[in-house]
């Protein structure tokens, strides 16, 4: 029985002019990996839409797993994030807001791990000569705010569906303008999440 997975990433953001998960989201949208079809979608980077654009789509998708993609600019190795915390912090959206630690769910718990089969996910990773970690701290930005947000609306559900947020690299042509930023091709990263997706 084929099952569903919502895939989700950025639009471009701060100063950089692509964001790799975008170009991951418009080659897999509409693939099967695996026993996945996946339904992939783009969401903007704004405290004031992400949270609920990620729930929407949710909702119509009606996935069986959900995995949010994000770029960390200056990582080197694919890391599945760890948990999420119940903060709003940094560099303006690209709306022009700025927040400034205020919690994302007045109500909700201080942090919440994440379901999806990260140890897994690395180890997959590893086997096929890809750089991959956990990550512990998924910031305080967008991304963060969007994990967040998925794992406490599954929480308030009462649904445990596999859930939760991957960071990518940049990729090579944000490096061309970037000296010191650390870079993979477009193409291994794509690759490294189709990994990913298998494990699930």
């Amino acid at each position: 029985m084929m099952k569903t997975l919502l895939l989700t990433g950025f639009e471009p953001f701060l100063h950089f002019k692509k964001n790799p998960t975008m170009e991951i989201i418009k080659e897999l949208d509409g693939q099967v990996i695996g026993e996945w079809k996946i339904a992939g979608r783009i969401m903007e980077v704004d405290f004031h839409k992400s949270g609920d654009q990620v729930i929407g789509y949710y909702e119509k998708v009606k996935p069986d797993a959900v995995i949010s993609l994000g770029l960390a600019g200056g990582r080197t190795h694919i890391t599945p994030e760890r948990i999420a915390i119940n903060c709003n912090d940094g560099e303006k959206d690209n709306s022009g807001f700025a927040p400034a630690g205020e919690k994302i769910a007045d109500e909700g718990p201080d942090g919440i791990f994440s379901t999806l089969p990260i140890n897994a996910m690395v180890q997959h990773l590893h086997e096929k000569d890809y750089p991959a970690s956990i990550s512990n701290s998924a910031g305080t930005y967008l991304c963060n705010h969007v994990m967040y947000r998925m794992l406490h609306h599954l929480q308030q559900e009462g649904r445990n569906i596999p859930s939760g947020f991957i960071h990518i690299p940049a990729s090579h042509d944000m490096a061309v303008e970037s000296r010191r930023l650390p870079s993979w091709s477009q193409s291994d990263l794509t690759a490294a999440i189709r990994l990913c997706i298998e494990v699930l």
